[in-house]
């Protein structure tokens, strides 16, 4: 049945059919994240990150209605050139998205569901979506949370957005048995910086270690995903204040402007490049980069 929907490339169909490592790349980064032509090229290169350390990329997007699991070039740089017009799409919207033909780009959840349709266990991101800050009034929660509670794919990320509430974010991942693995580190990462002050659950040194727990958990049928928090590289690390100062400036202004829902994330990355002069831009890539080589080393390994 879910062929009718999913179309998975013939690169990557026969990797996942000769037991070849895969990794899952999600799309909302190309069409929200950044500006054309740089969104194309960050996304081509992240592509080229998971080849030359031995694995084959499946970006994930919804074009004309159909699941795919690894992108053309072209498909790339036709959700690149369309930008803010593709939909985002997250669990909700994804029958929506299918039923009406149309384009839709993969949040982080939206890329979960349709890997583990696709056979494909590790994922590369930026950062996860979490608890957003005063949610226990608004009760903004990323549905990406929900997502690694209950679908069986590792998410590699430089930990949750620094936007958000971290720590009600971990308590809301540990209330869900969704276990937060620091890769050489203790301190779960902050997007921008290699800092929070707060810790991750285990640190676990090396790709081969975490591919380890990876397969103890699903073996034990023990279902859900895990956040693999990977730091920014510290060249490419912000400095704390700065950006800490620019987010607190950038929530205030989306307090002003009741910008609120799926709409936030998007309007507070632009505001805190605006405010960082691009800098949070380039630390942006460079965390992604890092991610995806992460990500090929577990691939390899599960």
């Amino acid at each position: 049945m879910i062929e009718k929907y999913l179309e998975i490339s013939p690169e990557v169909k026969k990797a996942l059919e000769e037991g070849k490592p895969v990794v899952a790349l999600e799309s909302t980064i190309i069409s929200h994240g950044m500006p054309y032509p740089q969104n194309v090229e960050t996304a081509l290169n992240v592509e080229k990150v998971v080849r030359d350390n031995g694995a084959i990329p499946a970006t994930i997007a919804i074009i004309n209605g159909k699941l795919k699991a690894g992108l053309s070039e072209e498909e790339i740089e036709y959700l690149g050139k369309k930008g803010y017009s593709v939909m985002k799409v997250s669990r909700r919207d994804i029958p929506y998205v299918i039923s009406k033909k149309i384009d839709g780009a993969t949040t982080v959840a939206g890329t979960m569901i349709i890997a583990e349709m696709a056979g494909i266990k590790v994922f590369a991101t930026g950062g996860i979506g979490g608890v957003h800050r005063n949610a226990q009034e608004t009760f903004d929660i990323s549905a990406d949370l929900q997502e690694l509670a209950n679908t069986n794919v590792a998410v590699v990320c430089a930990g949750a957005k620094s936007i958000l509430d971290l720590g009600l974010t971990l308590e809301y991942l540990e209330t869900f048995g969704v276990p937060v693995i620091g890769y050489q580190t203790e301190e779960l990462p902050a997007f921008y910086t290699r800092k929070s002050g707060f810790n991750v659950n285990f640190r676990l040194d090396t790709p081969e270690e975490i591919a380890e727990f990876l397969k103890a958990k699903w073996a034990l049928n023990l279902k859900g995903g895990a956040v693999i928090a990977n730091p920014i590289p510290e060249e490419y690390q912000m400095d704390y204040d700065t950006i800490t100062k620019a987010i607190e400036d950038a929530l205030k202004e989306a307090e002003k402007l009741g910008i609120k829902g799926k709409e936030t994330t998007p309007f507070l990355l632009a505001k805190i490049k605006e405010i960082t002069g691009g800098e949070s831009l380039k630390s942006n890539i460079q965390l992604v980069y890092n991610n995806a080589k992460l990500a090929a080393l577990i691939a390899k390994s599960l």
